[in-house]
Parts: C-alpha cells; structure tokens; sequence
C-alpha cells in the first residue's frame, strides 16, 4: 500500500473513534436526570425575606 491510502485509513478510523465517543457522551448526558434544589436548602439565600416597597 502506499503511504497515501495508509495514512487515510489511519484518519478514517481516529475520525470514526471520536465520533462514537462524542455520541456516547451526549447520549450519556441526555440520559442523566437533572434535578434542582429547592429554595429552602439553598444555603446562600438569607433566611430573612425583606418586603420591597410598592407605593
């Protein structure tokens, strides 16, 4: 073979491995179930609720 075709065939197949690694991540991150906190645990917001002025 020449060195063209061999260097082809090397880019052919590192392109095919990233593709299925990013396929696997994404799907690996579409399938993780996303939650969020409730404004009770959040330990950066003061307990004191100030009410704002509406005059």
């Amino acid at each position: 073979m020449s060195t063209l075709m061999i260097s082809l065939i090397i880019s052919f197949v590192i392109i095919i491995f990233i593709l299925i690694i990013f396929v696997a991540a994404i799907s690996k991150g579409y399938s993780y179930k996303h939650t969020v906190d409730r404004l009770e645990d959040n330990p950066h917001i003061n307990k004191e609720i100030k009410p704002e002025n509406k005059e």
